[in-house]
């Protein structure tokens, strides 16, 4: 892949790229930070891309790990839900009140659950996320399982969710 082809996949899945960030990192500088880490991450790698899958489902495994290592040597703990960022995700409208919901309780969840269930709302199937993650499809399939469940309990005892 070309310089200028890494660069315009780079373009294309920034969304990826922020989702990771806005779910497991609070501080605006470090997610500038990681987004820069992640490019950089992601083009040293691009030689071990041989395309046996999307360049999306690599990219999200790259900025996935290095977003997993940024915190494991920071020692970032579970955010603190009032210091929560209010952005979902970078997009170009604010985010409802009900994806606000969603979000917080998402970011709840522990890193790997985290992972596995913004896969999925991205619409990777099983198999794509066990690659992902390294865990087994089954495995995937039963905690993508307990995860909506336990989102599901969560969201109910929201008032504003059932508005």
């Amino acid at each position: 892949m070309s310089e200028q082809e890494f660069i315009e996949q780079i373009s294309n899945h920034q969304g990826i790229i922020n989702k990771i960030i806005y779910l497991y990192i609070d501080d605006s500088q470090d997610r500038q930070d990681l987004r820069q880490e992640i490019q950089l991450q992601a083009w040293k790698a691009i030689g071990r891309f041989r395309g046996d899958s999307q360049f999306s489902t690599w990219l999200y495994r790259v900025a996935l790990n290095t977003v997993l290592t940024f915190r494991r040597k920071n020692k970032i703990n579970a955010t603190d839900l009032d210091k929560v960022s209010h952005h979902l995700i970078i997009v170009d409208h604010e985010p409802s009140d009900r994806s606000e919901l969603l979000f917080r309780a998402i970011k709840k969840l522990n890193d790997v659950d985290k992972a596995i269930i913004t896969l999925h709302l991205e619409d990777y199937d099983n198999s794509e996320i066990a690659e992902i993650t390294g865990l087994s499809k089954n495995n995937v399939g039963v905690k993508l399982h307990r995860i909506k469940q336990s989102l599901k309990e969560q969201l109910k005892k929201s008032a504003a969710w059932t508005n």
